[in-house]
């Protein structure tokens, strides 16, 4: 299994996988967020993303703070200074959550931030959820996901389809 709390996996990975991580290090990304534990999440890790796909970073943030979260952001210079921010409050499962938008080279980049520990977080746990599927049922499997990906079906949902799940989002988190 790989380790999913370290980048260092996508330096062996596919041509995307290994941009990826040579973006993240030139910038220092996970570096400067250090404090709020990130992780990498999303498709890009697990080998399913698409053109456009974002580099989704989540992270542990006790929103309480949110402005010292946004001022250590901001301070770090972890967004170019001429790159535009879309910063959203917004609630997920019932939890307040912060979510960061911007472009870093060709990369559209997502930091989303709650304050619960990275690795109970949902983007997280679907991701394990996923890699695991992914393993079991092999190649043809994640090239039907991808697909499905590309007709503009979102990953959770493309995974429902192929697994004949009733609701994708909390099944996932079952398996």
């Amino acid at each position: 299994m790989i380790d999913f709390t370290k980048i260092d996996y996508l330096k062996d990975g596919n041509k995307r996988q290994k941009r990826a991580f040579e973006v993240l290090t030139q910038y220092k990304i996970l570096e400067r967020l250090q404090p709020y534990s990130p992780v990498l999440a999303g498709t890009i890790p697990i080998e399913i993303d698409i053109e456009g796909s974002d580099l989704d970073i989540i992270c542990e943030v006790d929103l309480r703070f949110e402005e010292d979260f946004l001022d250590d952001i901001m301070f770090s210079k972890l967004i170019p200074f001429e790159a535009d921010v879309k910063v959203e409050n917004v609630w997920v499962n019932g939890e307040r959550s912060i979510v960061l938008n911007f472009m870093l080279e060709e990369f559209p980049i997502e930091i989303f931030g709650q304050n619960i520990p990275v690795i109970q977080q949902n983007a997280y746990r679907h991701m394990i959820a996923e890699y695991r599927i992914l393993k079991e049922k092999g190649e043809e499997f994640k090239q039907k996901i991808i697909e499905l990906k590309k007709q503009g079906i979102k990953t959770e949902p493309a995974f429902g389809m192929l697994m004949n799940l009733e609701n994708p989002y909390e099944d996932l988190l079952k398996l």
